[in-house]
C-alpha cells in the first residue's frame, strides 16, 4: 500500500476509546480496512457496524470464517488475514503491542511497517509501543489517550463475597469450568467466554451475560483485547499461563490489559484476586497508574520470501534483519511445519520448482486450532500437500471422511470443543477455492457443523453453569418452544396481494392445529444467521424470517430519528431472553440498513451542487419529488447535471426514479413509511396505480410512497405523468374547445369512469381560461364508460417503464 498517508498512533491504557474512535473514522472515510487482534473482537466490530451502514458494505475476514459482499466498502479482519493489497483510504491496526508477541508478533510488526491506507493510517495500542514507534514509523503523529475512568485494586475477596458484574479470570479450559461450577453452587451460575469459543458461543454467552440472565462471566485471557461488556470488577483466579511454550507469570502489561475491562465509559471499575492469591502491592500500584517499562524489541519475519526452492525459501524465512530492534521469530509453528514436511519423502520429492514450494508453505500456514503436538499435524498436512500436487485438489471423499466425524453433536462440553477445534481447520481448508470442488458448498457445511456445534456447546454451558430458576414454572421444560405461525396479537397481518407471506397469513388459522413447536433458540440463531434475502418487510412495517417451508413474524420497524432511519422491535410469540433479543435486533438492524442502501443506490450519483440537493430530496422522499418542492435544485441543472441524471424520470408533475416504482422497491418504502408514521400508507392502495385518500395525509407522505395527491386521490407518479399527458394531447387537438375525457384513463386508474373524470378535473384542466373544458356526458354515456373501464382494467400500466410518454433530461 502506499506510505503517503497520514499516520497517527492512538496510544494509552484500556478504556480510552481507541478502537471506538478507529471505527468512527473509518466510516468517515469512503473506504477502510481494520485490522483486530482476536476474530471474536473482529466478529463484534462487525456486529457494531453492519447495522449503520448494511452487510453488503462491510467484509469480515477470519482465519475461518469469509463474508465478502460484492463491492464492500469496509473491511473487518484479524490482522493475520487482512489483504492488505487491496486500496482502501483508511487503514488501522489495534493492539500493536502484540509485536512483541513471541509468535504472531511477526505479523503485527509487518502491519506496523508496511500496512497503510491511501489516505489516513492508524496504529492503536499501549503506550509502551511509543518509543518503538518513534523509531520505526518516524512520520507517525504519537496520540496519547487517557482512561476515562479509573481503575482500583482491591483486597481480594471469594466467590461468596464476588459483587455482581464481576468477570473472574483463568488461563486454562478445567480451570474455567470449575471456577464456573462453584459459581453456580454458590451465586446462581455464570457465562463462560474462551478464546476457543465459536463466534456464535461466545455471542449467546456474552449476551446472556450482558442481558443480565447471569450476574458473572468466567473467562480467560480472551476479555483482555478490546472485547467490551459491562465488568464493574475483574477478578484473577491464578496469575500463570502456558504461552505455547511454557507456564509463566503474567507480564504487569498483559496483567493491565485484562484487568482494564472493568469500569466501561466514564464507570469506574476494580481489579484484585480471588483468595488466597494475592497480587504485589508494587504490580498494583503500576496497574492503577498505568505505568510499565516500554517495549524495546519487537518480533520480525521477513516476508520476502524466495520460492525458487525449499532451501531458499527456508533462507529467506531466517533471514535477519539489521535493524536491532527487529528481534527474528523463534519457534512459529508454520516454519516447524516446513522443517518437518520437507523429511517425508512423498513431500520431498514433490516439493521442487516454484509453484510446488508456494503450494508447500501454503498449506504450512494451515493452522492447528486443536493445539496439538506439531509432529501430529504434520501428518495431516502432508497428506493435504501430496493431494494437492497429485491430483490439484483435495479428495472429496477425503474431506467427507474427515468432516463427518465431526458433525455430530452429541458429547460433553469437552468432546464439542475439541470437534469445534478441528471444523474449524477444515473450514480453513474450504475458504482456499483452488484447493478444493466447490469450495461454497464444502464452507457452507463446515459453517453448518461448527453452528450445530456451537448451539449444543452453548446449551451444555447453560446446563453445566447456570442456576435456570424459571424451568419448575415452565413445567419443567429444558427448553423454551415457539410457534411456527406468526402471533395471535391483535397486529394486522400483511394485507397486500403482493406480500411474499399474504397467501400463508390466510392459511394461518386452518394451519394453526397443525403445527410444530420450534426451538427458541434455533429461532434466535436462525435470524442471526439469515441471509437477507430471507427476511422480508411488508406494508404494514413487520418483518418476517423465512424458514424453510414457513414463516415466522419476529419483528417490527419503529420511527427513528428520520425516514430513512427506522428502529426495529422484536415482536414474537416466543419466548426469547432478553440476550437472545439483542442478537436478533443486531440482525434486522443490519438488514434494514441494506434495505435502506439499496433504495439509495437507485439515485444516480450527484455531479454538482445542484445534483446533489435533488438527490438529497429524492432520498427524504424514497425517489419522487414534486416540482413545486424541488424549484431550487432544478434551477440549479445546467445540461452535464441532466446527462449525469439520465436514471431519473423529468415529469411535467413529478421528478422520480423509475426503478423505485417496481414492486419490491415500493413494498420497502411503504414499510419505511409505517415504521415512521405508525401507520400503512393506504389499507387497501398497495400495488394499485390510484386509491383513495384515507384520514389526514401530507403530499410529502405520499410522495415518499410513490404517489401524488390529486383531489381526494392519490395516484402513483408515474400513472399520473401518463394521465396527464394522455389529458393534454386531448386539450390540444380539441384547439381549445371542449374535450371528452380519453376512454383509456378510468382502466390506467382503475376507478370508475366518474371517479377518473374527478381526476381529471382535479388536475386543473376545466378552466376556460386555458382553453380545457371537460364535456360532460350523459349519465347513459357514463355507465358505458363505466363498462368499459371494467372491461380495460388489466392495461392498466404497472411501472413507468411501460410508459411510451415518459420524458428524460
Amino acid at each position: 500500500m502506499p506510505s503517503a498517508s497520514s499516520i497517527a498512533a492512538l496510544l494509552g491504557p484500556t478504556n480510552t476509546g481507541k478502537t471506538h474512535r478507529a471505527v468512527e473514522r473509518m466510516l468517515e472515510h469512503r473506504t477502510g480496512m481494520i485490522g483486530l487482534p482476536l476474530r471474536l473482537l473482529a466478529r463484534e466490530v462487525y456486529d457494531r457496524i453492519t447495522p449503520r451502514v448494511g452487510e453488503r458494505a462491510v467484509a469480515l475476514i477470519t482465519g475461518e470464517e469469509k463474508r465478502i459482499p460484492a463491492r464492500p466498502r469496509y473491511w473487518v479482519c484479524t490482522v493475520e488475514s487482512m489483504p492488505v493489497d487491496r486500496e482502501v483510504e483508511f487503514l488501522a491496526i489495534d493492539e500493536v503491542q502484540l509485536c512483541s508477541h513471541p509468535q504472531r508478533g511477526h505479523v503485527f510488526t509487518d502491519r506496523l511497517l508496511h500496512a497503510r491506507g491511501t489516505a489516513e493510517t492508524w496504529f492503536l495500542g499501549a503506550d509502551t509501543m511509543r518509543e518503538l514507534v518513534e523509531v520505526l514509523v518516524p512520520t507517525a503523529h504519537i496520540r496519547r489517550h487517557p482512561r476515562l475512568s479509573t481503575l482500583s485494586a482491591v483486597e481480594p475477596s471469594s466467590l461468596r463475597s464476588l459483587p455482581k458484574r464481576s468477570a473472574v479470570i483463568a488461563f486454562s479450559a478445567r480451570e474455567v469450568y470449575e471456577l464456573a461450577e462453584r459459581l453456580r453452587e454458590r451465586r446462581g451460575g455464570a457465562a463462560v467466554v474462551m478464546g476457543a469459543l465459536s463466534p456464535r458461543t461466545r455471542n449467546a454467552q456474552v449476551a446472556m451475560y450482558q442481558a443480565g440472565e447471569v450476574d458473572f462471566l468466567v473467562a480467560t485471557d480472551a476479555v483482555g483485547m478490546g472485547l467490551n461488556m459491562d465488568v464493574d470488577h475483574v477478578a484473577f483466579a491464578a496469575l500463570r499461563k502456558f504461552d505455547g511454550f511454557e507456564h509463566r507469570e503474567l507480564t504487569p502489561g498483559e496483567l493491565a490489559q485484562i484487568a482494564g475491562r472493568a469500569g466501561r465509559y466514564t464507570r469506574n471499575g476494580t481489579f484484585g484476586t480471588i483468595q488466597p492469591l494475592k497480587l504485589p502491592v508494587e504490580l498494583m500500584r503500576a496497574v492503577e497508574s498505568h505505568r510499565f517499562a516500554p517495549v524495546r524489541r519487537v518480533m520480525w519475519r521477513n516476508s520476502d520470501l524466495d520460492h525458487t526452492s525449499v532451501a531458499s525459501l527456508a533462507e529467506s524465512l531466517d533471514r535477519r534483519s539489521p535493524r536491532r530492534e527487529l528481534v527474528p521469530v523463534d519457534g512459529a509453528s508454520d516454519r516447524e511445519a516446513l522443517d518437518l514436511m520437507v523429511d517425508k519423502d512423498e513431500v520431498k520429492i514433490r516439493a521442487k520448482g516454484e509453484p510446488a514450494v508456494r503450494l508447500l508453505w501454503d498449506v504450512c500456514r494451515v493452522p492447528d486450532f486443536r493445539r496439538l503436538m506439531v509432529e501430529h499435524h504434520v501428518t495431516l498436512l502432508s497428506e493435504l500437500f501430496v493431494q494437492l500436487c497429485d491430483d490439484g485438489r483435495i479428495r472429496p471423499d477425503f474431506m467427507h471422511q474427515r468432516i463427518s466425524r465431526l458433525e455430530q453433536d452429541r458429547g460433553d462440553i469437552d468432546t464439542l470443543m475439541m470437534r469445534m477445534e478441528s471444523i474449524r481447520t477444515w473450514n480453513y481448508v474450504a475458504h482456499h477455492a483452488d484447493w478444493v470442488d466447490d469450495a461454497q458448498s464444502w464452507q457452507q457445511r463446515t459453517a453448518r457443523a461448527e453452528d450445530r456445534l456451537s448451539e449444543a456447546l452453548h446449551q451444555r454451558l447453560i446446563e453445566r453453569f447456570v442456576e435456570r430458576q424459571g424451568r419448575k414454572r415452565r413445567g419443567g421444560h429444558k427448553t423454551r418452544k415457539a410457534r411456527t405461525a406468526a402471533p395471535r396479537s391483535s397486529a394486522p397481518a400483511p394485507t397486500d396481494a403482493s406480500s411474499p407471506f399474504a397467501a400463508l397469513a390466510g392459511l394461518r388459522e386452518q394451519l394453526r392445529g397443525e403445527e410444530e413447536p420450534v426451538e427458541v433458540d434455533d429461532l434466535v440463531e436462525d435470524t442471526v444467521a439469515a441471509s437477507h434475502d430471507q427476511l422480508q418487510g411488508d406494508v404494514s412495517g413487520w418483518v418476517w424470517l423465512e424458514r424453510r417451508d414457513h414463516c415466522l413474524r419476529i419483528g417490527r420497524l419503529t420511527g427513528g430519528a428520520e425516514l430513512l432511519h427506522p428502529d426495529v422491535k422484536i415482536h414474537t410469540d416466543a419466548p426469547v431472553s432478553a440476550g437472545g433479543q439483542q442478537r436478533m435486533l443486531r440482525r434486522l438492524r443490519a438488514w434494514v440498513r441494506d434495505v435502506v442502501e439499496e433504495l439509495r443506490a437507485a439515485l444516480p450519483e450527484p455531479a454538482s451542487a445542484g445534483s446533489r440537493g435533488l438527490r438529497y430530496l429524492l432520498e427524504q422522499r424514497l425517489g419522487s419529488v414534486s416540482r413545486p418542492g424541488a424549484i431550487d435544485p432544478l434551477s440549479a441543472l445546467d445540461e452535464a447535471d441532466r446527462k449525469a441524471l439520465g436514471a431519473l424520470t423529468f415529469g411535467r408533475r413529478h421528478i422520480y426514479a423509475a426503478a423505485l416504482l417496481e414492486p419490491d422497491a415500493m413494498r420497502r418504502r411503504w414499510m419505511l413509511y409505517a415504521a415512521k408514521y405508525g401507520r400503512p400508507l393506504s389499507r387497501r392502495g398497495f400495488g394499485r396505480p390510484c386509491f383513495a385518500i384515507e384520514g389526514k395525509v401530507e403530499d410529502a407522505e405520499l410522495e415518499a410512497g410513490g404517489y401524488g395527491r390529486v383531489g381526494r386521490h392519490a395516484v402513483r407518479v408515474d400513472v399520473l405523468e401518463r394521465v396527464v399527458r394522455r389529458v393534454e394531447k386531448a386539450a390540444r387537438d380539441a384547439a381549445g374547445g371542449p374535450f371528452a375525457m380519453p376512454d383509456i384513463l378510468p382502466a390506467w386508474l382503475e376507478l370508475d369512469a366518474d371517479d377518473a373524470e374527478g381526476v381529471v378535473i382535479a388536475l386543473g384542466f376545466p378552466r376556460e381560461a386555458e382553453g380545457f373544458i371537460v364535456e360532460r356526458r350523459s349519465r347513459r354515456s357514463r355507465r358505458g364508460r363505466r363498462r368499459r373501464s371494467r372491461r380495460g382494467r388489466a392495461s392498466a400500466p404497472t411501472s413507468s417503464s411501460e410508459s411510451d410518454e415518459s420524458e428524460n433530461p
